[in-house]
């Protein structure tokens, strides 16, 4: 991750925002180009943090996602997995028809049977209606889904993610450094993402920051933090919000971070960047 890091303090390392920006545009561009083509795409996320975003991007842009847990072999043993799928739709059908009784000998069963669509619903829910392996994969944190990226690299997909500081980059085709525990930054990107298959597809684009103005400081105002001596924003979630208002300067930012400090009615807290170096 080292091309991507800024500075390290006391053991903290913080991402140069610019890289960020950067790596964002060549992963739109790229995925806008292969969904243009007709490629299709799997979004991935099960960390809490990444479930809701996760489904809401994937379903925004009419594509596929995994938000609960990776299926072992989900990928590379797809013939076994859609066998899985058949049985989710058999039971949804059960379901429409509420023929859970009349299919069941007893009570019992109609209920095991509710259990079982259920289960294979927050599995399977996001790719029931996927009919063969995607040609690329979108993962947020590939750290935690490494088996879900390994899977894909032995199928030869494009793999896009976003990656922490915590993440090695070399798996990744389309590696966004960013950070992949706040909910905020966390649908920023997946937003972005969606717009890019939108864009690809000839579908109408969702409104994010990013389709709006790609560019550090438009980037830093969604975050909180506060810029150093050269410029470089660092984010951080207990410093004082920069106002929407102000001018994409880094300059005139900085002054108006410290504006805002100044006229806090408690003491200003300590500093703790927000991306940090994990075990």
């Amino acid at each position: 991750m080292s091309p991507y890091v800024y500075t390290a303090r006391n053991g903290i390392h913080i991402i140069d925002l610019q890289k960020t920006v950067q790596k964002t545009k060549e992963a739109y561009d790229a995925l806008k180009k292969l969904t243009g083509q007709g490629k299709k795409v799997l979004f991935v996320g099960t960390k809490k943090q990444a479930r809701g975003a996760i489904e809401r991007a994937a379903q925004a842009c009419s594509m596929y996602y995994v938000s609960n847990r990776w299926l072992g072999g989900l990928l590379t043993n797809w013939n076994t997995v859609k066998k899985s799928i058949a049985r989710l739709k058999r039971l949804e059908q059960m379901e429409e028809n509420n023929s859970f009784e009349q299919e069941a000998r007893t009570k019992k069963e109609a209920l095991s049977l509710k259990r079982e669509l259920e289960k294979l619903r927050q599995t399977l829910g996001g790719i029931k209606d996927m009919a063969v392996v995607p040609e690329i994969l979108f993962v947020i944190d590939p750290k935690k889904e490494e088996i879900a990226v390994s899977e894909a690299k032995k199928l030869g997909l494009k793999v896009f993610a976003v990656i922490d500081t915590n993440c090695d980059p070399e798996p990744i085709d389309y590696p966004i450094p960013g950070n992949d525990d706040a909910i905020r930054a966390i649908s920023l990107f997946l937003d972005t993402m969606a717009n890019a298959v939108l864009e690809g597809t000839g579908g109408e684009v969702i409104q994010t920051n990013f389709a709006e103005d790609m560019d550090a400081e438009q980037l830093a105002l969604e975050y909180q933090g506060e810029y150093d001596e050269s410029g470089k924003f660092i984010m951080d979630d207990e410093l004082p919000p920069v106002a929407k208002d102000i001018p994409l300067d880094p300059e005139a930012a900085k002054k108006a971070a410290e504006a805002a400090a100044a006229t806090a009615t408690t003491e200003a807290p300590e500093v703790k960047p927000t991306t940090e170096v994990k075990e």
